[in-house]
């Protein structure tokens, strides 16, 4: 399998001994390295499956990489570990629960259940005012500080503030026997840390970690994979300084060249062959990444031969820009016989969707915009996960009151206070606080009596979860509460119907899971529900690819690629943005600009205006500092059609030959 590796992948793959770093530039073809090197540990070096672990950002990503090492393997690689950094976190924590102070099954709390901890914690209904702190403590959690430390850390009394809230969060967390997203990176990372014993017992299990997308990192990561791998210091990080877009959510890509400083004894070795794009798309890049200041020089080069010229375009305004791309696209279509997925429209922020959905819709021409909703987060799934958080941990308040409120069944919001009271008196969880004594004396009869007709059958379901088939009780217990009913009388016809098949959808997701499907080993329902708050639709549905124009942020297109890539709203203030630049993060900004070029692999566009309306004003605009620094691959600039008439009149020629020749 290595022969169709070139020299650089072929001495990574092979690469044994120290620790290694592999520069891989865009479409370099790294994931063929890392599959390959799984490979190669296993059929050469005789590593069993395993004690290898393979570490990625996502769970397409997860599931892909694990795919391809199956396709490659003769023996296949049952027990390879590939999952993320908060997958691997979570089942450190199922395996060391006792000494992390959790319950085997502790709940995994959503941003919007930690959000509502943090407003009750703060006492204020002020959304922004949560969602900054939630970032301060995240922060916090991602730099693997804890309460004392950032406290040692605070400059301010905001902070101040700020520190007394994060104690009180762990408490509470503590107290539910719950953890959040970040719990899953800094718990695993205090016991390694910490206890000695743990460690050597994690770093005896796992003779080679693989992490993918490594210049995304945090710190914490960065120290989980320090813990894991230990003395032996058996792991490669595969990354691109040049693709590091996520420094505003605690990614550093000093983490790159702190690999080279905590390693003395660190290979590098360089993947500079792009099997992406064509030379003068490779070219723009390289020019413009030079602006950068550089912890490791590297240049994309290809053998696909020059291509089409970068195309500058430049129009009036947001309106005529929109307008013009989409009938640039369309004719582009018509002459060359593509498809709509082959196309993609990337801007920086997703305000400006709008704009191009319109004249997408208005040519009717199929289209979709990446970051929608999460499957994860539609109402009708939430209400679902909640009863089987709750299956998974009694003590998860937050799971109660959202399961035993919906469907509705007479318990409200006054006997819901009325035993947080209790709760709170016992220093309990409302579950438990049902066991007390004087319920009788605080929550009237009827009201009681719901409750612990609800308490009996969330304990009934419990001990089904642990023994029957997943699929089969999440089917039961839906059914018992009478959702499908539900939905059709709080959303009567088509969008009832539309929930419901949402809900559908999720219960044979579940089943699969619990058979064992895909890429995990879970069983029971329990095990399903300790991993549901980790996966959304995008990436763990199956399915195949509609053919339908991309509409996408730039950090959300990180990872993909198409034939032909507009980059559209390429000016001053969006690109690179106006708060970037005034918070000195502009060399982020031009990473996010290489990273939406070399998305490309035929032909590239870049768009600006000359005018734009804020707050029913027109401004003038700025042509980006980009464009210029792209160099001489660029063809400047183009105006795109005239006008809506002359677009329209040359569609319908074009449209005509085509009918001719088909004919």
């Amino acid at each position: 399998m290595t022969d169709a590796l070139n020299s650089a992948q072929h001495d990574a793959v092979r690469h044994l001994g120290s620790p290694l770093l592999v520069l891989a530039g865009a479409g370099s073809g790294k994931t063929r390295v890392i599959t390959q090197k799984i490979v190669h540990l296993i059929e050469r070096c005789e590593h069993r499956p395993d004690s290898i672990a393979a570490i990625t950002f996502t769970n397409k990503a997860a599931r892909e990489m694990r795919e391809r090492v199956d396709a490659a393997m003769k023996k296949g690689a049952k027990g390879l570990w590939v999952s993320t950094f908060h997958a691997l976190g979570l089942r450190l924590l199922r395996e060391e629960h006792v000494a992390a102070g959790l319950r085997p099954r502790f709940s995994i709390l959503d941003a919007t259940d930690s959000q509502a901890l943090i407003a009750e914690l703060l006492g204020t209904t002020d959304r922004q005012l949560v969602r900054q702190a939630a970032g301060v403590l995240g922060r916090w959690k991602n730099a693997a500080l804890t309460p004392d430390e950032a406290a040692d850390a605070a400059q301010d009394p905001a902070e101040v503030a700020m520190v007394e809230l994060y104690r009180r969060y762990r408490q509470t967390l503590l107290a539910w026997q719950a953890v959040d997203f970040d719990d899953l990176i800094a718990l695993p990372l205090r016991l390694l840390e910490r206890d000695a014993e743990i460690a050597a017992r994690w770093q005896g299990r796992l003779r080679h970690v693989l992490v993918d997308e490594y210049q995304d990192t945090n710190p914490a990561q960065y120290r989980l994979l320090r813990a894991l791998t230990g003395l032996r210091h058996a792991f490669t990080a595969v990354g691109d300084d040049d693709q590091a877009i996520y420094g505003w959510r605690g990614a550093s890509a000093d983490n790159l060249g702190q690999l080279a400083r905590d390693y003395p004894q660190l290979r590098v070795i360089k993947l500079e062959q792009n099997y992406r794009s064509s030379g003068r798309i490779l070219a723009a890049a390289n020019a413009l990444i030079t602006h950068n200041p550089k912890q490791f020089e590297k240049s994309l080069w290809s053998e696909y031969g020059p291509g089409d010229p970068v195309e500058v375009l430049a129009h009036r305004d947001d309106a005529t820009e929109a307008e013009a791309i989409v009938m640039r696209l369309q004719a582009h279509k018509l002459r060359s016989g593509a498809r709509w997925l082959d196309y993609a429209i990337l801007y920086r922020g997703n305000h400006q969707a709008r704009i191009f959905e319109e004249a997408l819709r208005g040519q009717k021409i199929p289209y979709r915009v990446s970051g929608g909703q999460s499957f994860f987060d539609r109402a009708e799934i939430r209400d679902v996960c909640a009863y089987l958080r709750l299956l998974c941990n009694e003590d998860d308040d937050p799971a109660f009151i959202r399961a035993v409120t919906t469907p509705k069944r007479g318990v409200g919001a006054v006997t819901l206070e009325k035993l947080g009271g209790l709760a709170a008196r016992g220093r309990c969880s409302l579950f438990a606080a049902l066991d007390r004594p004087d319920c009788h004396d605080i929550i009237p009869e009827r009201q009681l009596e719901l409750l612990i007709e609800f308490r009996d059958f969330i304990a009934r379901m419990q001990d089904r979860a642990a023994r029957e088939p997943a699929g089969e009780v999440i089917r039961d217990l839906v059914r018992a509460i009478d959702y499908e009913l539900y939905l059709q009388d709080t959303d009567p016809g088509r969008p009832g119907e539309t929930r419901w098949a949402n809900v559908s959808d999720f219960m044979d997701w579940v089943a699969r899971k619990g058979e064992g499907g895909g890429d995990t080993d879970l069983q029971t329902l329990l095990e399903v529900a300790q991993t549901v708050a980790l996966i959304t639709l995008l990436e763990g549905r199956e399915g195949e690819t509609p053919d339908v124009v991309q509409l996408s942020t730039l950090h959300a297109a990180k990872g993909l690629e198409f034939d032909q890539v507009f980059l559209v709203g390429v000016e001053e203030g969006i690109l690179p943005h106006r708060d970037a630049v005034d918070e000195g993060r502009l060399e982020e900004e031009r990473r996010l600009m290489y990273v939406g070029i070399t998305r490309a692999r035929r032909t590239l566009w870049v768009s600006h205006c000359e005018r734009r309306k804020r707050a029913g004003e027109w401004m003038g605009c700025e042509a980006s500092r980009f464009i210029g620094e792209m160099g001489e691959a660029v063809k400047q600039p183009d105006r795109g059609p005239v006008s809506r008439e002359e677009g329209n009149a040359r569609l319908a020629a074009m449209r005509a030959r085509l009918q001719k020749g088909g004919a």
